[in-house]
């Protein structure tokens, strides 16, 4: 067998595993994207900035120019400096849940969270998967954000199909 072959073979058998883990971790843990970014890994938040949320208080486009992955899942930046600040501190800035929808987790389930749709409660993001369902959650702000952290604890390793 030729060299160039077997190098063939070789580096298709190790993207398909890299792509198999990124997806079975993520599916699992993180709401993101079923493709892959540029940088090998599915798109979290829809390629919405989380560290803008946290700075600004409002939800901004990130660009892949600016990509830190991290647990598998790509998230996209707006500008460098976001991209850096992720990067020394990911857990201060990733979505709460998972980014799944804070609504739907408090009840047990895995929905989209749509980063459109999106609560900064004491320096978290939350993420909803619809106006209809982030209107509920202002109904009773504590409370859904208490039962969602009581419930994630039970879910967060269990695919969203399986629930």
């Amino acid at each position: 067998m030729s060299t160039l072959i077997q190098y063939t073979r070789n580096t298709v058998a190790i993207l398909a595993l890299t792509a198999s883990s990124f997806g079975a971790f993520a599916a699992d843990e993180y709401n993101s994207s079923k493709g892959l970014t540029a940088a090998g890994a599915p798109l979290g938040l829809h390629g919405s900035d989380p560290v803008a949320f946290l700075n600004i208080g409002n939800r901004a486009e990130g660009t892949a120019a600016y990509t830190e992955v991290h647990d598998g899942v790509a998230y996209y930046f707006s500008s460098k400096a976001n991209a850096k600040k992720f990067k020394k501190n990911p857990e201060g800035f990733l979505p709460q849940n998972g980014g799944f929808c804070t609504f739907g987790v408090s009840v047990g389930k895995k929905f989209d969270g749509d980063p459109k749709y999106a609560a900064v409660v004491d320096d978290k993001l939350y993420v909803f998967l619809n106006e209809a369902i982030f209107n509920e959650f202002q109904k009773d702000i504590p409370g859904t954000i208490s039962k969602a952290e009581k419930q994630w604890k039970k879910i967060q390793h269990t695919a969203a199909a399986d629930l």
